[in-house]
């Protein structure tokens, strides 16, 4: 919906409400309440409203309001001498709180809350607005109390607000307490639990990719994995037409043909497969159909309803018949960028240059893969899921670990060496070495999988020795950034053609690579802004 669009249904909605008291035998008071009740809570509409009318009354009403209260009040006939008078302003606050804040406590007491809980919500009750305020003034002009108790009232109005920061943020900080700090991330997986990965696909020409990396991410039949397989459909005004309302959970049922054969093409090439070697690995079809403004929404919802720990997105681009890659769907990019930054769990995005055309065999090798190791959060998630990999016994995976050469003399050797003496620096650098070191006793000392270390100085040779790979992996696996050792990557976001695949996936897609070369992009989940969000979500406007 446009902006013109949303502006003209506010309008109608205001008129509506406006015009009602004249049909209706209502007082017009009631008409605020009316357009308030037929706005959404939520989306740009929701939006929109509180923005322009949180401007209108911060810029124009409330300086107005007030100046009209200062005119109104008589401040000098306070009686600011006199005891009674402070004594009625003690008294009236006084009956206000009071009785808020037992009733409150009372009831959380007998409700199970805790007393802190009970007294906070009592004074949050208790607080006074502008609306009190005005009834103050408007009482004394109409001599229903004196000059003198109506200055009180306002007092006792602007004393209840004082207090609010203070309970705000400690119902702010318990919040955060309580919120959920479970992290998402294949890092942090308990191998013996499930796997849950909801694998978005865009069409039926990446199916046997798509079952391919089902293959090679199952780990060990006991407990395997749930992969939640989603088709990601555009929702078009043809598709749109051929909706039919259902009962169910879905709500809806696409009847589109070309959907529909599409999907089944899908099901049963995945039937097929499970039949043949399906062990340790579940599947469930899912359906994100939406327009591309609201396609991450769906697809993040869906992740955090089905709890899973890793999103996988397939790369805007795709191979054509002489390997290299279109320019792709400028709308699936968008879609890619917005689910990196509000995805609810880690997420990977595929390169795929062939994946489905290998065939898996589990008695002899049919897949080299490699891992590229930096260092940072995002190539620690690499590696855990490197891991799930290196279990398969038709994969050789290749664990790369590129590290700085210490005695360098150039200028960014001596700025790694001023960085590193920074706490955050230092304590990346042990989570590197510890997660590279458990890794390392799992997988590599048993000679399951190969590793090779490169001495590099700077970015030019990390470039140089990623060229150098083409032609060896059919799926390479890195981080997407998040790397404190970025010494090894500086400047190259200079000549990023996707900036979301990191500088490091954006070489190994570019469309000069490796026509046979898959690659897998991973970007941890992160609590960082889920947590700073809540300041957000309790914040009162």
């Amino acid at each position: 919906m446009k902006g013109s669009h949303l502006v003209v249904s506010v309008a109608f909605v205001v008129m509506v409400s406006s015009f009602s008291p004249v049909f209706g035998d209502y007082n017009s008071v009631l008409s605020a309440f009316l357009a308030g009740l037929f706005m959404p809570r939520e989306g740009r509409i929701a939006k929109m409203m509180i923005s322009k009318v949180n401007y209108f009354f911060a810029t124009i009403f409330y300086p107005l309001f007030f100046f009209w209260v200062g005119i109104e009040a008589q401040l000098s006939q306070f009686g600011v001498g006199h005891i009674g008078t402070w004594a009625k302003l003690f008294f009236l606050y006084l009956i206000a709180t009071t009785g808020k804040v037992l009733g409150s406590l009372v009831s959380g007491v007998m409700l199970g809350f805790h007393w802190q809980e009970s007294i906070e919500i009592g004074l949050l009750l208790n607080i006074k607005g502008h609306f009190q305020v005005y009834l103050a003034i408007i009482a004394s002009s109409m001599k229903l109390a004196s000059i003198s108790t109506s200055i009180a009232m306002v007092f006792v109005t602007f004393l209840t607000i004082v207090y609010l920061p203070f309970v705000v943020t400690n119902i702010i900080d318990r919040a955060r307490k309580r919120s959920p700090t479970q992290r998402m991330a294949l890092q942090w997986h308990s191998p013996a639990n499930e796997l849950r990965i909801l694998l978005c696909m865009h069409g039926s020409q990446s199916v046997s990719s798509a079952t391919n990396f089902m293959d090679i991410s199952r780990g060990p039949a006991d407990p395997g994995i749930m992969v939640f397989l989603t088709d990601v459909i555009e929702l078009t005004d043809r598709i749109a037409a051929t909706l039919t309302h259902s009962q169910g959970a879905d709500g809806l049922t696409v009847t589109d043909p070309i959907v529909v054969e599409m999907r089944e093409q899908i099901t049963n090439a995945v039937n097929d497969y499970l039949n043949k070697d399906g062990d340790g690995i579940n599947v469930r079809r899912m359906l994100a159909l939406s327009t591309m403004n609201g396609m991450q929404q769906d697809i993040c919802i869906l992740a955090e309803e089905l709890m899973v720990s890793l999103i996988v997105l397939p790369f805007h681009k795709q191979q054509e018949a002489g390997g290299r890659l279109n320019m792709g769907l400028s709308g699936f990019r968008h879609v890619n960028r917005k689910v990196l930054r509000h995805a609810p769990c880690s997420v990977g995005i595929l390169v795929d240059r062939g994946l489905g055309a290998t065939t898996l065999s589990r008695t002899s090798i049919s897949l080299h893969a490699a891992v590229i190791f930096i260092g940072g959060k995002d190539d620690r998630e690499a590696l855990a899921y490197a891991g799930r990999v290196a279990r398969h016994p038709g994969v050789k995976l290749t664990v790369i670990r590129f590290l700085l050469e210490a005695s360098g003399d150039s200028v960014s050797s001596r700025i790694t060496i001023v960085k590193a003496n920074t706490s955050e620096h230092q304590e990346e650098m042990k989570l590197d070495d510890e997660c590279f070191a458990e890794f390392y006793d799992r997988h590599v000392a048993g000679g399951h999988v190969a590793y090779m270390e490169k001495y590099l100085v700077n970015s030019g040779q990390t470039f140089s020795t990623l060229r150098s790979l083409e032609g060896q992996y059919g799926l390479i696996i890195v981080g997407r950034g998040g790397r404190v050792n970025s010494v090894l990557t500086v400047g190259m976001n200079d000549w990023e053609e996707c900036p979301e695949l990191g500088p490091i996936g954006d070489i190994l897609s570019a469309s000069d690579y490796s026509i046979t070369a898959s690659v897998l992009i991973i970007q941890q989940h992160s609590l960082r802004g889920e947590l700073d969000g809540l300041h957000d979500e309790f914040s009162i406007m």
